[in-house]
Formats: C-alpha cells, sequence, structure tokens
C-alpha cells in the first residue's frame, strides 16, 4: 500500500501551507499530490509559490493557475490580478505550464475539478445557492470513460469528502489549505463554506488490488494563525476574505446570492 498526501486550493496562504508542511513532518507519506489552485488571492501568492518550487510536489493546474498564468490583466478577478502582479513572468509561466492531469500505474489519476473542464465541479451541483452531492449518474456523467482507474483525486469546491461510484472509482476531493469559503458569482451564483478555519489536507491508502482502489481516507484539519491572514487580507481591504480566513463561513450580505 502506498500512503499519498494529497493537498489543494492553497490560493497563496503561507502560513495555511506552512501548517500543513509541519502536520506532514508527523505522518509517513510515500508522496505529496497537489491538485491545483496554488496562489490566487490577497495574501501571500508570491511567498507561496517559491515555497511550492522548493518542496517540487507533483502538481496540477487549477483554475485560477491557469488564470493568472495565461489571462490578460484586464480579464482578471481581484484575486487573480493581485497573485498576477506579485509574481515575474518566468513564475507565471510556470503556473501555465503545470500539467491539467497526471496519473499514475496501479489505476491513480489526479485533476484539478473535471476531467475536461478545470472550472467545473465534479461531485457537487448548485442548488438553491449551495453546494451540494451530485447524484451518482452525473458524476460519472462528467467523470466519462477513464478505463482502469481505481482512484481520483480531484478538487476545486474545497469541500472535504469522498465517493465511491457505482461499479466505478473512488474520488477524493482533500478540501482547501487556505481558502476554507468563497462566493461564486457566475451564474449559477453559489457559495462554499467548510465552517472553520482550519487549514484541510488529505492522507490517502493506496491499495495495491486496482479493483479496490482506495484502503482508507484520512481528512486532516490544522489550526494555524487563521487570524494572521484574516488581518493580511483586511490590510488590504478584502473584507470577504478576512470574513471566509476567520469564520470558515461568508459574510450574510454575500450569502445573498
Amino acid at each position: 500500500m502506498r500512503r499519498l498526501a494529497v493537498v489543494a486550493d492553497i490560493h497563496g496562504n503561507l502560513l495555511a501551507l506552512d501548517a500543513v508542511l509541519a502536520d506532514l513532518d508527523n505522518q509517513s507519506c510515500d508522496r505529496v499530490i497537489n491538485l491545483g489552485d496554488c496562489v490566487s488571492g490577497p495574501l501571500w501568492p508570491r511567498e507561496t509559490l517559491d515555497r511550492l518550487r522548493e518542496l517540487d510536489w507533483a502538481t496540477v493546474r487549477g483554475n485560477h493557475d491557469r488564470w493568472v498564468g495565461t489571462l490578460p490583466r484586464a480579464e482578471l478577478t481581484d484575486s487573480d490580478l493581485f497573485a498576477s502582479d506579485a509574481l515575474d513572468d518566468e513564475a507565471r509561466r510556470w503556473l501555465a505550464t503545470l500539467p491539467t492531469c497526471l496519473d499514475w500505474p496501479g489505476g491513480l489519476v489526479a485533476f484539478h475539478a473535471s476531467p475536461d473542464d478545470d472550472n467545473a465541479y465534479l461531485t457537487e451541483e448548485v442548488v438553491n445557492g449551495r453546494l451540494l452531492p451530485a447524484p451518482h449518474q452525473r458524476i460519472s456523467d462528467r467523470l466519462g470513460d477513464l478505463p482502469d482507474v481505481g482512484l481520483v483525486l480531484a478538487a476545486h469546491s474545497h469541500i472535504a469528502t469522498v465517493v465511491r461510484l457505482p461499479n466505478g472509482p473512488w474520488i477524493v476531493n482533500p478540501g482547501s489549505v487556505g481558502c476554507p469559503a468563497y462566493v461564486d458569482p457566475d451564474h449559477p451564483a453559489h457559495v462554499s463554506e467548510s465552517g472553520s478555519p482550519l487549514a484541510r489536507y488529505a492522507i490517502v491508502t493506496v491499495a495495491d488490488d486496482r479493483a479496490t482502489g482506495l484502503a482508507g481516507v484520512e481528512f486532516r484539519a490544522i489550526p494555524y494563525d487563521h487570524e494572521g491572514a484574516a488581518r493580511r487580507a483586511e490590510s488590504l481591504g478584502e473584507q470577504d476574505w478576512t470574513y471566509a480566513l476567520r469564520h470558515g463561513f461568508i459574510r450574510a450580505t454575500e450569502a445573498a446570492i
């Protein structure tokens, strides 16, 4: 069996990332896999990217990585623009050229969101402005044909979850390291809330038997100096991020979408 640490959606939160790194020092993992969205947010994008490049983890490109790495400034949201302006051209190229998907022998595949769309949920759907579990058939349709895959690692929703498709693979989302709640105003507008300010990741034990795929998942929720991260966002005038980082929920004014 193999023990894999799976991280995702760091969003430039260096303090949360460092807390996860400290926790990983006490774990026995064979590999760390990063599911992307590394730097977007009003926190520490350059410092976070520098740390990740030193670590040299297996990393896939998230939708915000693609946007920060490739889009002109006029097309970026505030969070992406903050990250883009903090990076140099070479760092943006590094984000832009990350692979969209990684797979390993034994039936393991990793991508940020869905196989063909880095900005589409895999295991969730929007209901009345919130993310809820999607039906098995809808997940299977989104996943498409992935032959001989027993375990899928995917992120994007910031919601830690594990799903087993009937006659299909296991799917694990580790939750978000650095962004515990957000509002997506794009249609259909919705919110994602983890309910706490903790930094989240997962340790996945992969079975040797491809048909089994998964031997266990441990979801980790790590305390860190979230107040320091909130103050950083507050100093930049980002009140929505400030509230989310402090509470793991979004502000009531933002919830009325």
